[in-house]
């Protein structure tokens, strides 16, 4: 009953603090940190999927070597793909599964079994979250349940955060076309 209660406080944690920021990075390092604790996991990471190259691209990752996430392209179409396509994947041996890209990799991590949930936003894939323990673990519902939703969370807040930017950028623009277009009609010379 115990580990509910922390899901439940860790989720109304994360779902404040990620309401108050604007830093997609913030927001996706506030999220792998809040997973891996909760869980107790060896570590968590969170991926954005880029649609020109079908790769997830790390955004962040908490608990794992830089040697491990740094390991090479991830593929969307090769790793662990079904949780891109259909949902939630959990894996409970990692040399045994054939989905898995980068096994030797995930051994020498010493990572055993993985959970990867998808990033939907809008009906559109944004990411994976992928949790990774250091021994054998049968991923409860409610593990999958509290992944997903903190998942969720995290993807509206880095779309929302995304559109912040990139209207302060669109404002930024315009602020800076209105100065040359005044200084134009004062005659004046920066």
């Amino acid at each position: 009953m115990e580990k509910k209660i922390v899901n439940y406080e860790t989720m109304l944690k994360v779902a404040m603090a990620i309401s108050h920021s604007k830093d997609p990075e913030e927001v996706a390092l506030m999220t792998v940190e809040s997973i891996k604790t909760a869980l107790d996991v060896k570590g968590c990471s969170l991926y954005l999927f880029n649609r020109k190259t079908n790769e997830l691209e790390l955004a962040t990752s908490f608990g794992l070597s830089n040697e491990y996430i740094n390991k090479g392209p991830v593929s969307a179409l090769h790793s662990i793909a079904q949780s891109v396509e259909d949902g939630p994947v959990a894996i409970y041996d990692i040399m045994d599964d054939p989905r898995i890209q980068y096994p030797k990799e995930a051994q020498k991590e010493g990572i055993s079994s993985i959970l990867s949930v998808p990033i939907v936003v809008g009906g559109k894939l944004i990411g994976v979250v992928r949790v990774y323990t250091s021994e054998p673990w049968e991923f409860t519902l409610d593990d999958v349940n509290f992944v997903q939703a903190l998942a969720q969370i995290a993807g509206g807040a880095i779309n929302m955060a995304r559109y912040v930017k990139g209207l302060k950028s669109s404002i930024d623009v315009l602020k800076t076309m209105r100065e040359v277009q005044t200084q134009r009609s004062t005659g004046s010379t920066p």
